[in-house]
């Protein structure tokens, strides 16, 4: 998989293009360019010999920023693709080397399918109806695909969809013809639905056509010889798509420097060493990668409400540009609401904030079409901008509406960017208008909506809203504070305290150790807000998501004395795996849903477990542990280990390097077990948020405020470590460097800012039943305090530069 914020290209690590995805069965891979698929695939052959199948690689490679793809023979061969920002193209070279002189004859197949990424395979209507054969042609050295007119479909417009593929050098030949799949010919073709083979090679919804072009390639001995390769596309015709691969073709070595050195100046930010466990900080260097893999942009889209695949109404206006971080790849690379609220904790302590201010920009910009100004945040929104749910008329998702403006102020305390904090402000505030005025019809204060969690059973009240509810208010009213809107600010302010009030006496549920995951439907008086415990991942997220109060030290909305029973209980069998926190735990054999495994207590939900270990639910776990200063083996590092392992350990990883949706579980069986068109995501953006946010806000502990000046950093080291460090945290247009060690007796803290004007707060977190015995700060003796906080006690020091080396000398 390679991935530009104009293009991507997915096959398998052959070289092969299996068809695959389910959205729209077996059309998820291949060569696309936002909003629109190209090809299914692109082929090599050697003298006869298809590279992939004929000859096998032998290696396979996953660079910052490039994949590279290794073929060994008596000519030698390394593929290399990548895609340049910026370009609407995928750029691929092969680097031949013979021991003797020799010319060989390079064939190249291409095979085109000209589609946008919705309708998907199951709505209506539907891809099949939607997509038009395609016609190729030959000019001027390349193959030339095109779809044009108007789908038989009301409210679909005509359009001019181009795919273009060619090569630095002149083909001697050339051939057009129905197939040309290289060694996927003939081709296994998968059904639109029901049983299929493990292995397809194209779906029933394709209707594209193919071609080959033919070179000569002439080896010297000894000596590496490179040729190019682009494929461009345009949804906007012919002649934009030759812009493109003009673009992209013209110097491919500077474009793939230029894509080194972009992904060069990424794993520079946010350095970490982390001597005591190398596995996550090598994960941290990737989950950087990751982050900017996910990008995405797209122009011209079209804002309808699609009501969760079941019409296609005319648009209600158009967004001309939208960035964001793509969710999943290949089926999920699209805006989602949910997945870029938590992806941007990740990315701003990665220091990519420009890509969290777009994200948000196109959430904004979309919700306001399609909801006509009303607050709501839309969920799912397709490169077309077909929104599939989230509109008013829809449940949507309660949670993702209540997450806005915390994510606004997370971004604002990063950067100290009052313009953009102003840009975004009213629809922040009309966030939470919305929520109160449309989703608490009994009045209260815990609202209604689906959540994270979709399940039978649960209750139209949801934890993980109301935990994230209660953090908004307090990030709306830190906004509104800073424009001086008193109204907003004491009206979020006295919401937000009525919910923390009454949170744990209507959430708590002693027998299970835990926070209910939803409580009935208040339509119903019988019920009187019945707490419902069946054992989802969201019941951490009451530790998971913290509060910023005027005043007071930061901490999550669950009191110290639960987060302890309910964090001590999630760390068992029953709800940890492997490689992290089940989906939904399990629950006592008298559980008439057939719980299986070991039961952690005797609550019967009537829900079966679902031991499937996703990155997010492992990631929230991760960072509600690092809230309470729960760093050791058995606490935090269960689960960044885990998240870490599926992203770097050959034994379990399915792209190197690519932190994937699902890991390998008793309930979902690893994606190498599973056909292409049945897995899940490879690469999933979510997944960085349980890595990067626990080591650089958590044991690094690097907490901004720049919107109002400040700067707090108080490193937290993992039991049993001595040392953790980080260079070049990006803050505002500044950074930082940051060193924490334990040597004996003595803890110490170094800060080095650059181009930072805000009042720095130096500290450290005291081991467990240590006590203070002295306190320097630059080698003189310093008045500091001691803050009682939820990761522990903290010792702070405040007021000095933003150079400061602070030790404290134990007893």
């Amino acid at each position: 998989m390679v991935v530009g914020d104009r293009a991507y290209a997915m096959g398998d690590e052959n070289g092969l293009y299996p068809a695959t995805g389910w959205h729209t069965r077996g059309e998820m891979g291949g060569f696309w360019t936002a909003p629109l698929k190209l090809l299914d695939g692109l082929w090599f052959g050697v003298d006869g010999s298809w590279l992939g199948k004929d000859t096998a690689a032998a290696k396979y490679t996953s660079g910052q920023g490039y994949q590279r793809i290794s073929y060994p023979g008596a000519v030698s061969v390394e593929r290399t693709d990548f895609v340049p920002d910026g370009v609407r193209a995928t750029v691929v070279g092969l680097t031949f080397e013979s021991t003797t002189a020799k010319t060989v004859a390079l064939d190249v197949d291409a095979h085109s399918e000209l589609m946008q990424s919705y309708p998907w395979g199951w709505t209506t209507p539907n891809a099949a109806q939607m997509n038009l054969p395609d016609t190729g042609s030959y000019s001027d050295g390349t193959l030339q695909f095109r779809e044009q007119g108007t789908p038989p479909i009301a409210n679909a417009a005509e359009h001019d969809y181009a795919a273009i593929v060619g090569s630095t050098i002149k083909p001697t030949n050339h051939a057009l013809g129905a197939n040309n799949r290289g060694p996927q010919d003939p081709a296994v073709i998968c059904p639109a639905d029901g049983d299929a083979p493990k292995h397809c090679d194209d779906t029933a919804f394709g209707k594209g056509t193919g071609g080959r072009l033919t070179y000569s390639v002439d080896l010297k001995p000894g000596r590496t010889t490179t040729v190019w390769f682009a494929v461009a596309g345009s949804d906007e015709g012919r002649t934009a798509a030759q812009r493109e691969y003009k673009q992209a073709i013209s110097n491919p070595e500077k474009l793939l420097q230029a894509k080194k050195k972009s992904r060069a100046a990424i794993d520079e930010m946010s350095a970490v060493d982390l001597p005591g466990d190398r596995l996550l900080q090598q994960s941290v260097e990737w989950s950087k990668q990751n982050l900017a893999d996910s990008v995405q942009e797209a122009h011209n889209l079209q804002i309808r409400d699609v009501n969760e695949g079941k019409a296609y109404p005319a648009p209600s206006g158009t967004v001309d540009t939208a960035r964001w971080f793509g969710a999943g790849f290949p089926d999920y690379p699209w805006l989602f609401a949910t997945d870029g609220e938590y992806t941007s904790y990740a990315a701003v302590a990665a220091g990519q904030f420009d890509t969290v201010k777009s994200h948000l920009r196109a959430l904004r910009d979309v919700s306001d079409i399609l909801n006509n100004r009303s607050g709501k945040v839309a969920h799912e929104v397709t490169p077309t901008g077909d929104v599939y749910f989230g509109s008013n008329t829809s449940a949507g998702n309660t949670d993702e509406t209540v997450k806005f403006p915390s994510i606004v102020a997370l971004l604002w305390r990063w950067t100290g960017d009052d313009r953009f904090r102003d840009e975004m402000y009213d629809f922040s505030v009309r966030n939470l208008k919305y929520v109160y005025r449309e989703l608490d019809q009994d009045g209260d204060g815990w609202l209604e909506g689906l959540a994270n969690v979709e399940r039978n059973g649960m209750g139209s009240e949801k934890l993980d809203s109301t935990v994230y509810l209660a953090r908004g208010l307090r990030d709306l009213a830190d906004l509104a504070a800073s424009k001086h809107d008193q109204a907003t600010r004491q009206w979020a302010t006295a919401k937000a305290t009525d919910v923390e009030k009454r949170f744990e006496s209507q959430w708590w549920v002693d027998q299970a150790f835990g926070y209910a995951d939803s409580i009935d439907d208040p339509a119903n008086p019988a019920n009187d807000n019945t707490p419902i415990f069946q054992r989802h991942w969201t019941g951490v997220t009451p530790m998971e998501a913290e509060l910023v109060r005027p005043g007071r030290p930061t901490t999550p909305l669950a009191s110290t004395e639960h987060a302890k029973t309910a964090l001590d209980q999630r760390e068992k069998p029953c709800y940890t795996g492997e490689f992290g926190l089940f989906h939904t735990g399990t629950g006592p054999t008298s559980d008439p849903a057939g719980n299986p495994g070991a039961s952690c207590d005797t609550v019967v939900s009537g829900v079966k477990s679902e031991r499937s270990i996703f990155s997010l639910n492992t990631s929230i776990m991760a960072v509600a542990e690092g809230n309470f200063g729960r760093l050791g083996k058995s606490q935090q590092q269960v689960y960044t280990t885990g998240n870490a392992r599926i992203q770097l350990d050959p034994k379990v990883w399915e792209t190197p390097g690519a932190m994937p949706e699902i890991a390998p579980s008793p309930d979902s069986p690893a994606n190498i077990d599973r056909a292409f068109t049945d897995r899940s995501m490879t690469l999933q953006a979510w997944g960085a948020y349980g890595i990067l946010w626990p080591v650089v806000h958590q044991q690094l502990g690097v907490d901004p405020d720049l919107g109002h000046g400040m700067l707090t950093v108080v490193p937290q080291i993992p039991g049993g470590q001595q040392k953790v460090a980080g260079s070049n945290i990006r803050l505002g247009r500044g950074s930082i460097d940051v060193a924490a060690s334990l040597a004996g007796k003595e803890l110490r803290t170094e800060v080095r800012g650059k181009g930072l004007s805000a009042t720095l707060t130096v500290g450290a977190v005291l081991p467990v039943g240590a006590k203070v015995q002295a306190v320097s700060l630059d080698g003189r003796a310093a008045k500091y305090k001691l803050v009682t906080t939820a990761r522990g006690t903290e010792v702070q020091v405040t007021g000095h530069g933003s150079h400061s080396t602070l030790t404290v000398k134990l007893r």
